[in-house]
């Protein structure tokens, strides 16, 4: 049927919030599906995280994967848990190992760092879930051993991502069918990836780091000449951390502490409480400058001090210093300017949001990083790697020079909001270095203009990256686009359907016990309860 027409969309479409009960918000249709079936098989909001998020791996290929890291925030019970799922620097990644080498890889063996994500999956299900763990992978299962039709979103994004992978390891033998790459509405399957899976639930995780997965990673590994050794996995240990905050309005936005980028979030809204946001009005020039400033400020801290936790120089604490912040707010200028990092006193990822009527709300990221990650694919498991390791720097003496054992600067991050100790939202941006920055204009938008969540997704976005350019969206205004070009910013104005300003989900405690859920137009992804 796909041939015989086009899945062109060439009228403007708008997305409606969702108001339930029980609510599982994504980037993709049938994995926000799973996790519903969950709640109604009588699961809570930490169940239907898990088989949302185990679904994507299958549905949702070219964000994630199995072999990736995980990060989540949980509420319960009026507390706010944090989850480190973030795996570790093979022993062998000392700076010898890229001698000649002037950046980390960016794909290959040499970007793969221990996958996280299993042993988060398995961490949460533990200590939160009311489900027994095999059930939680039933969509996914049935998704990867019979398939599901390619949505045309999804697969553009393969076609785009794919050709630079083909000569990765096991890459065009896992993700391409005759040497075919998917079109839309093509029937996908890869039981393959069903029977990692099948190990992975049978087994509670154990598998994938001391099992018969472990086995073949590690096989594979040899068989390139990779640095990736048994111990490495074996060593896989999650981290619950106590979640790190700002406040801004009456509001908080609370992060996953470092080696993720969830500080510079925390700290450009730090920044922006020196400024009254409200009075230059929504969606005004002034208020995308300053946002636009504080967040150039907040990366150069981040890029300058953050990773490792333990390898760190300067403290969250120390980052996050009220006074700190209202020096470096003092930088922001009327004009466009160039930053540098301070010095503060010493001392292509999935999102996914779960609710449920108990009051249980789930914050969750998982991902490969850059698209299918590594595109390193363990032959005859579906497992597809990550290529976290090239977060790391080959610089003598940075705070995030690759090293053995140790996390690289992560940017996945799950936002939560809260006010008065209370749960507002669950919230994440996915996206690479637009999470942080997806945060603090989600948080802006709701604490100081009072916008709903669909409103929030919907609104145009602007990014900042290391360099000068500002990059902002097709259906910014015409007016804050000339405005910034006066004030010296240069500036980049994406074609319509750009995926460069990522992918938002947001549900947000409403009325009568009930949830406004919203999922970003920019993607396939729907919002689903009851």
């Amino acid at each position: 049927m796909h041939k015989t027409f086009n899945w062109d969309l060439p009228y403007p479409s708008q997305k409606m919030p969702l108001l339930a009960k029980n609510v599982v918000s994504t980037s993709q249709p049938l994995a926000a599906q799973a996790g519903v079936r969950m709640l109604l098989a009588g699961g809570n909001a930490v169940d239907a995280a898990l088989a949302t998020a185990i679904a994507l791996t299958v549905v949702e290929p070219v964000m994630n994967g199995i072999g990736g890291d995980l990060f989540a925030l949980v509420w319960d019970n009026g507390q706010l848990h944090g989850l480190d799922a973030c795996g570790r620097a093979p022993a062998a990644w000392d700076l010898e190992h890229f001698a000649g080498q002037q950046q980390m890889p960016t794909k290959g063996w040499d970007s793969v760092t221990v996958p996280g994500q299993v042993a988060g999956w398995a961490a949460l299900s533990r200590r939160f879930g009311k489900l027994p763990f095999s059930q939680l992978f039933g969509p996914a299962l049935e998704y990867a051993q019979e398939g599901f039709a390619v949505s045309p979103q999804i697969a553009r994004q393969w076609q785009a991502q794919a050709p630079e992978l083909m000569e990765q390891p096991g890459f065009r033998e896992a993700f391409t069918r005759d040497g075919k790459l998917p079109a839309a509405g093509d029937w996908w399957r890869f039981p393959e990836q069903a029977a990692s899976l099948r190990s992975i639930a049978q087994s509670h995780g154990e598998s994938f780091y001391r099992g018969e997965l472990a086995e073949r990673i590690l096989a594979f590994a040899r068989q390139c000449g990779a640095a990736l050794r048994a111990d490495d996995l074996a060593a896989m240990e999650v981290e619950w951390v106590k979640p790190i905050s700002q406040d801004f309005r009456g509001y908080t936005l609370h992060e996953i502490p470092p080696s993720g980028q969830g500080i510079a979030a925390l700290m450009a809204l730090g920044m922006l409480e020196s400024f009254d946001i409200e009075a230059m009005g929504l969606d005004s020039p002034d208020a995308y400058h300053v946002m636009i400033e504080a967040m150039k400020l907040a990366f150069a801290d981040l890029h300058a001090h953050v990773g490792d936790r333990t390898h760190m120089k300067h403290s969250a604490e120390a980052l996050l210093d009220k006074d700190y912040l209202r020096q470096r707010a003092q930088l922001i200028q009327p004009q466009a300017s160039s930053v540098v990092a301070g010095t503060p006193t010493l001392g292509g990822t999935v999102y996914l949001a779960a609710a449920d009527a108990d009051g249980m709300m789930v914050s969750f990221i998982q991902s490969n990083y850059k698209g299918f990650g590594s595109g390193v694919v363990v032959p005859g498991t579906g497992i597809s790697l990550h290529n976290r390791g090239m977060g790391f720097v080959l610089e003598p003496g940075h705070v995030n020079q690759v090293s053995p054992g140790k996390k690289p600067l992560h940017s996945i991050i799950p936002g939560f909001i809260s006010r008065g100790g209370e749960p507002v939202m669950a919230m994440g941006v996915m996206g690479g270095s637009m999470q942080a920055q997806g945060h603090l204009q989600m948080v802006a938008r709701l604490a100081c203009f009072g916008q709903n969540p669909q409103a929030m997704s919907d609104a145009p976005r602007f990014r900042v990256e290391a360099g000068p350019v500002v990059h902002l969206e097709a259906h910014t205004p015409a007016h804050v686009i000339e405005s910034l070009k006066n004030r010296g910013h240069r500036l980049q104005v994406h074609e319509p359907g750009s995926m460069e300003f990522g992918s938002a989900q947001l549900i947000q405690c409403g009325a009568n016990g009930s949830y406004v859920a919203a999922s970003d137009s920019r993607r396939d992804g729907q919002a689903v309860g009851y």
